[in-house]
């Protein structure tokens, strides 16, 4: 007898252990394929479509959208076509007991994952981080055997599921399961399935059987909703800052960060005597650019150099080329790029990075360790918060091939869809705040690398030019590095060297 399958949340890479539920692309009772994406999970460093790896009907979906869900936990419970448990009356408001087939007594929910990916590797050919297609190697490990029947079968345990479900009125669930249906497409997802996309619907009078869903098959989205939804009212001229309700409201730091409205005058902090109007958990890419940041200022003893540099030479370089070929001239930032990789050459102390060891003796010990190569990451500001994707052998690429891979990790960034790999493979990292109209930063260096040289904006100033005034474009560069691999000498040369290069470009482009 064919037995309901359940999939575990995979291992997304990197180390992370949870993921965010941003949205179900499937519902109880649809029939879905091999490789099919059925949820939307957001990490602390990206947003990915995770596949089934199994075909058939979808019996139980462990979550709603908007919980965090650890690694190693079911995420959906699949029933083959054909078995007799394949029709699955949905009950959504019920304790429900999952069918899973034991694993083993493990000590992790590492451990867990690991032993489901080994044995569940036939049906897919996707490959999403941590599980995927067949012919891996290694075999399924098991702390113990399955329980056996009398009949030496294999006994299925029922567990209870990883989310408690919650109590919803029983006039508003009616109301929800008709907007469902009306919502709905045949052999499809419903066209609403989020219930915080219906609350906020219901809340603000909107007709979600009038909308058009910009998801996958139509799916109606929090955005969706929101555009509908008329503007709010103007705040109240005592409030200096209107906080919106939580169904509207989402925290421009992070995608999955909600403010929790707090009622005024309802709360009082306890040490300022000042109300508090929200309260923002910190998670996603806020939480891990926290915990990172947090890490470099504890671990690594930096320190920082800066110099004011004629970018005159440089801007009207660009400005020549750009008139000459309107449509294919790089920005400044990859001109900027192409002259960091090449200081890197001639500074490698700068493009390394700390590791810690555990020696002969069974202590510790630390060590330098140099590439091949030079991975640049550069600061891009998205409204998940600040992301530094990187251009892998970048020292390799010209100032054109470095302008386009700019511009799409950019783009791919800005939509949540960067991967692991492009979002933590980099050596060094260069920082253009002068878009946000400053000067200069004392940038904190992006753990566990060693160096990050930030970029003020270019504005006109007074500069002397053989002995006499004029006016020239001028930017502020400032290179902050880990005085453990260099001193400030080899800062010095390399910040010189990159500024040498804004002043005089044409002695570096030998390959454009």
């Amino acid at each position: 007898m064919s037995e309901t399958k359940v999939f575990l949340l995979p291992d997304l890479g990197e180390g992370l252990t949870e993921a965010e539920l941003v949205n179900w692309l499937v519902a109880v009772g649809d029939e879905i394929r091999v490789d099919q994406p059925i949820a939307e999970v957001e990490t602390a460093k990206s947003m990915v479509e995770v596949p089934s790896p199994y075909a058939g009907t979808v019996a139980v979906l462990h979550g709603e959208p908007g919980q965090t869900l650890d690694v190693g936990k079911p995420l959906i419970s699949v029933t083959p076509i054909g078995s007799p448990n394949s029709v699955v009356e949905p009950v959504e408001n019920k304790p429900v007991e999952t069918p899973v087939v034991e694993l083993a007594e493990t000590t992790s929910v590492e451990t867990a994952a690991d032993t489901y990916r080994e044995e569940e590797k036939a049906g897919s050919g996707n490959v999403l981080i941590g599980y995927g297609t067949p012919g891996g190697h290694g075999v399924a490990r098991r702390t113990r055997p399955r329980k056996a029947s009398a009949a030496g079968t294999s006994v299925i345990e029922p567990v209870r599921p990883a989310i408690e479900p919650v109590e919803i009125p029983e006039a508003e669930k009616t109301a929800d399961d008709l907007l469902i249906l009306r919502t709905r497409v045949p052999g499809k997802l419903g066209a609403v399935i989020s219930p915080l996309v219906r609350r906020m619907a219901r809340d603000h009078g909107v007709d979600l059987g009038e909308l058009q869903g910009s998801g996958a098959s139509g799916l109606i989205m929090r955005k969706d909703v929101e555009a509908a939804i008329a503007p709010a009212p103007a705040t109240e001229p005592h409030r200096a800052l209107a906080v919106e309700p939580v169904e509207t409201r989402r925290s421009v730091v992070d995608r999955g960060s909600v403010a929790e409205h707090v009622e005024s005058g309802a709360e009082t902090d306890s040490r300022t005597g000042l109300g508090i109007t929200a309260r923002t958990p910190v998670r996603g890419v806020r939480k891990a650019v926290a915990a990172n940041m947090t890490r470099s200022r504890s671990e690594i003893p930096e320190a920082t150099v800066w110099v004011d540099v004629d970018a005159t030479a440089l801007v009207e370089m660009r400005a020549a080329l750009k008139k000459a070929d309107p449509h294919n001239t790089p920005g400044l930032l990859a001109f900027i790029a192409r002259f960091v990789t090449a200081g890197l050459k001639k500074y490698p102390a700068l493009n390394t990075r700390i590791v810690t060891r555990e020696d002969s003796a069974g202590g510790e010990s630390q060590e330098i360790v140099s590439f091949d190569g030079v991975n640049l990451g550069f600061a891009a500001q998205t409204d998940r918060g600040l992301m530094v994707p990187s251009v892998r052998n970048a020292d390799k690429m010209s100032a054109r091939e470095l302008d386009a891979e700019i511009r799409r990790l950019t783009a791919v960034v800005r939509e949540g869809k960067a991967t692991p790999s492009e979002l933590g493979s980099g050596t060094f990292t260069l920082n253009n705040y002068g878009v946000f109209g400053v000067d200069g930063s004392a940038a904190i260096i992006n753990h566990p690398e060693v160096g990050i040289l930030g970029l003020g904006r270019i504005i006109d100033r007074p500069w002397v030019v053989n002995g006499g005034l004029a006016v020239r474009k001028v930017t502020e560069l400032t290179l902050t590095f880990d005085h453990r691999v260099c001193d400030g000498g080899t800062a010095g040369g390399f910040l010189r060297y990159v500024a040498d290069a804004i002043e005089n470009p044409g002695s570096v482009f030998a390959d454009f």
